[in-house]
C-alpha cells in the first residue's frame, strides 16, 4: 500500500515553521544570507519537509490514530522556497498482532529530484 500529499513551500510557511520551531537559521529567512551560502538562495527547514510526511502517515496511510516509533531521515539535496514536494509513504512490512508497521519514506520534488530519503516505523491504530 502507498499513499502520497503534495505541497507547495512558500516563504509564508518556512517563517511560520521558524516561529514554531525557535530554528532561526538565516540559511531559511535572510535572502542576503542565504546568497552568500552553497545553495545561493533561500531553503526551508530540512524537517519542514520531512513533516509532509508526517502528514500522510498521520491522514492517509495507515491514517488517523497513527503513533510515530522511529523515523530515520536522509536529506539528500535542498528544499527551495517554491519547491513543490511529494511526501510517499508505502508500507514495506506490518506485524498484525502488534500492529506496528514499517513504510519505506521519501520527499521529491516538482523535478522528481528525492530531497528525502528515509524509514517510519508506526503503531497503528485499533479500527473502531
Amino acid at each position: 500500500m502507498k499513499a502520497s500529499r503534495t505541497q507547495t513551500i512558500t516563504a509564508e510557511d518556512v517563517a511560520a515553521f521558524a516561529k514554531i520551531t525557535g530554528d532561526n537559521n538565516p540559511v531559511h529567512l535572510d535572502e542576503a544570507y542565504a546568497k552568500t551560502t552553497r545553495f545561493g538562495r533561500r531553503i526551508a527547514h530540512g524537517i519542514f519537509g520531512a513533516s509532509i510526511i508526517s502528514a500522510v502517515l498521520a491522514n492517509d496511510l495507515p491514517g488517523p490514530g497513527t503513533v510515530y516509533m522511529r523515523q530515520s531521515l536522509d536529506f539528500k539535496a535542498p528544499v527551495y522556497i517554491g519547491d513543490t514536494i511529494t511526501a510517499t509513504v508505502e508500507i514495506t512490512n506490518y506485524r498484525a498482532q502488534s500492529r506496528i508497521a514499517t513504510l519505506k519514506t521519501t520527499c521529491a520534488n516538482q523535478q522528481g529530484t528525492v530531497v528525502i530519503d528515509g524509514e517510519a516505523v508506526v503503531m497503528v491504530a485499533r479500527k473502531t
